[in-house]
């Protein structure tokens, strides 16, 4: 049987609203949610079943090495906007809609 861990809980608390919106300062990083936001229409060919989330290995279509797509993904990780769980050697991402829909809220109401 695969090997299935979940990445903890990393929700969007007030310390990281400073880390959201430095994850959220670049493009790259704004594509990779935006991409995750609809992935039938932008992963459509991942092998491995949409709902589980997608392989790390499909970000590199935008043209970046796989230890640069790492560090982009670990920066939404670690700002809460994105969760990871590895299943056997592969991981794969999803957005943390609450979360963002929290940052969203912090945000409107911090403007």
């Amino acid at each position: 049987m695969d090997d299935i861990t979940s990445s903890p809980d990393n929700s969007l608390e007030p310390d990281n609203l400073d880390e959201a919106l430095k994850a959220l300062s670049s493009p790259v990083r704004l594509s990779m949610l935006q991409w995750l936001k609809e992935p039938e229409l932008h992963f459509s060919d991942q092998a491995h079943p949409l709902e589980m989330g997608i392989c790390a290995s499909q970000f590199e279509r935008c043209g970046l090495s796989q230890s640069t797509v790492s560090a982009h993904l670990a920066s939404l990780q670690k700002a809460g906007l994105v969760t990871s769980k590895k299943v056997g050697q592969w991981i794969f991402y999803k957005r943390d809609e609450e979360a963002i829909k929290a940052f969203l809220a912090k945000l409107k109401a911090h403007l």
